[in-house]
């Protein structure tokens, strides 16, 4: 990752990190068509954070231990 586009990760992981989010609503926020600032790939490549099905919400997107320790390592947790 590069320097430049940590700081999205990491309010990307936070935003996240408050509780979890409908994947529609991440697409919306954090989706890009810019080959330079891919922050949703990047988030997911580094298992920051996970998408799973719920029968009552559809898919969800969830804060991993990993992303929870990333934040942590940086002062946002």
């Amino acid at each position: 990752m590069t320097d430049q586009t940590e700081p999205l990760v990491l309010d990307l992981v936070e935003w996240v990190a408050e509780h979890p989010r409908p994947y529609s609503d991440v697409m919306d926020a954090w989706r890009t068509s810019c080959p330079r600032l891919t922050i949703w790939e990047d988030t997911v490549d580094r298992g920051y954070v996970t998408r799973a099905y719920q029968a009552e919400t559809g898919v969800m997107v969830s804060v991993t231990d990993q992303g929870r320790l990333f934040l942590m390592a940086h002062g946002r947790a």
